[in-house]
């Protein structure tokens, strides 16, 4: 089924059969010696010992005798010999055979490694071949199995793997490949015949069935799933030159894997060519995105935030774009995502907010800076800390920065978040719940986290025309009215929003109708057309008293 790995030990093992086989033919050419001598001796001692049994002579000579009970005892000793020599030799080769085994094998499951694997597969490939059949490779991934081994035990873990291995076993072809490749990535492949795509198909449903079933250990029922990945080449012939086709099929398996989990995880998703071009898209951007952070081309946009009331600019929120050489400027949602799961968000955001605060100071100071934070900055117990000591270094006050999550970060560790907003607050940042409405917030939960403000969400607001979401949307204010929370409207779109927010109750609002987000020196001409940048007389008569708020924040801030 696979082809025989090359030894390590080659060179060893090759002078030991040397050797053995020299020892082999040295006591063979003593026994046969002896044996010669003995015919030779006995040919004439053998006839006189008879002879003198009967009485006829009086025996052989004492020399000859000796000669022949030597030689008895050499022809014993040889083969005695000799049979130690025969059972060391298989105990030898049993040991190599249990070797190559080992090495072929991974320990837990006795399926097929990963180093056995892909030559198996090329000789599955050759055979198929010759017979004019397709082959199958799937990328086998078990969904959350690393909370088995976190809540469980690595022990409760390996059961989990042995005993999903072997219905694995028992479902595919006597003739199939299956391997555990590591952790708790297993693969397979078989070969089917030209017109048999969708027996494969039914055969990986039911692999993926098995896998869910619950497996049992002592008082324990542990429940893993599946994702599957495919590549066949029927689907997608593997390439000549480059890669192996083994490795073509398992990297193009892979990719299949990876986006079953993307669909939910839990089911089998086949290898298409559009696939590969993702992934090598993915690649750029990822590599696109490490350059660009080190080169500072991710920078700030800023979107106003508007008073609905009396139509006056209280501040803007802060929107990341990547200004990037090759693809223009690159909106916050295709990168974020992929930031966050690089592990570079929190450079990124310090980056961006170092920015925004040399920008900010040049505007007014009544005007206000909001934030967005990943909800994976806040499983950061000192993310406050950094905070206040980034407003601190860029002599920012921090009355005037709003930080912005979301809902979904006040689902995990909902202590940490509490203890990481009460602190902003107690420095005097302002704390916004963003897009309220879309992660199914409890009262409790409003009560229990120190929110300034709830924003609500842009699909609600572009929705308005519909009664239902303008009751809705009603409820929300009169929530935020009963919470004493403000409340911020984004999404305005068209002026009929506008007016039907007003009619609504006291909110500041941003969108698409007040303009598109802009960078720093587009909002810094804004803002001098509106006589609202710092250094502005009309910015006097506020100076003294921002300037004591200020004055005050920072020293809670020190």
């Amino acid at each position: 089924m696979s082809a025989e790995p090359t030894s390590e030990f080659g060179h060893g093992e090759g002078a030991g059969t040397a050797r053995r086989s020299r020892d082999d033919l040295m006591v063979q050419a003593i026994v046969a010696a002896a044996i010669i001598l003995f015919v030779a001796v006995g040919g004439s001692v053998v006839p006189q010992i008879v002879k003198a049994w009967q009485g006829m002579e009086s025996g052989p000579e004492v020399l000859m005798a000796n000669a022949l009970v030597l030689n008895v005892a050499l022809i014993l000793m040889g083969w005695n010999r000799y049979k130690a020599l025969q059972a060391e030799l298989a105990q030898r080769c049993a040991s190599e055979e249990e070797a190559h085994r080992l090495a072929r094998t991974d320990p837990l499951t006795g399926c097929l490694n990963r180093r056995s694997f892909i030559p198996a597969i090329d000789g599955l490939i050759a055979n198929a071949i010759e017979a004019d059949r397709h082959i199958a490779v799937g990328m086998i991934d078990l969904d959350n199995f690393k909370n088995i081994n976190d809540y469980h035990g690595h022990q409760l873990g390996d059961t989990v793997l042995l005993q999903v291995s072997r219905r694995f076993r028992d479902l595919l072809p006597t003739d199939a490949l299956l391997a555990r490749l590591g952790g708790d990535e297993f693969a397979l492949a078989l070969s089917y015949p030209l017109g048999g795509h969708q027996e494969v198909e039914a055969l990986l449903d039911r692999i993926v069935a098995a896998a869910a079933r619950p497996v049992e250990s002592g008082d324990s029922s542990l429940h893993v799933t599946a994702s599957i990945g495919v590549a066949s080449t029927k689907v997608a012939p593997p390439e000549l030159g480059g890669e192996n086709p083994g490795e073509q099929l398992m990297n193009r398996a892979d990719i299949a894997m990876y986006q079953a989990k993307k669909l939910g995880r839990n089911r089998v998703q086949w290898f298409e060519p559009a696939m590969e071009y993702e992934q090598r898209f993915r690649g750029e951007l990822e590599s696109g995105i490490r350059r660009g952070i080190a080169a500072g081309q991710f920078i700030p946009y800023y979107e106003q935030q508007i008073d609905l009331e009396d139509g006056k600019l209280t501040g803007f929120e802060m929107l990341a774009r990547w200004n990037s050489p090759e693809l223009g400027i690159v909106s916050p949602d295709i990168f974020i995502p992929i930031v966050e799961e690089m592990g570079l968000i929190e450079e990124l955001s310090r980056s961006l907010m170092i920015q925004a605060f040399d920008d900010a100071r040049k505007w007014h100071p009544s005007l206000t800076l909001a934030v967005n934070v990943s909800p994976l900055q806040l499983r950061d117990p000192w993310f406050s800390q950094k905070i206040l000591k980034l407003l601190l270094v860029n002599n920012f006050p921090p009355s005037r920065l709003e930080v912005e999550i979301t809902e979904s970060a006040m689902h995990e560790q909902v202590s940490m978040v509490r203890n990481t907003l009460t602190s902003l607050r107690n420095q005097g940042v302002m704390v916004t719940l963003d897009d309220f409405g879309m992660g199914y917030s409890s009262l409790s939960q409003l009560r229990m986290l120190p929110f300034d403000r709830l924003k609500i969400d842009r699909t609600f607001v572009k929705d308005l025309k519909h009664d239902s979401t303008s009751k809705l949307v009603g409820a929300i204010i009169s929530m935020g009215e009963g919470l004493d929370m403000p409340l911020v409207a984004e999404g305005i779109e068209d002026g009929a929003i506008l007016e039907q927010l007003k009619t609504m109750g006291k909110l500041k609002g941003q969108g698409y109708h007040y303009g598109r987000p802009e960078p720093a020196d587009k909002v810094l001409e804004r803002l001098a057309e509106l006589g609202l940048l710092a250094e502005d007389p009309a910015a006097t008569s506020d100076t003294g008293e921002a300037s004591e708020t200020e004055r005050e924040a920072q020293q809670r801030a020190g």
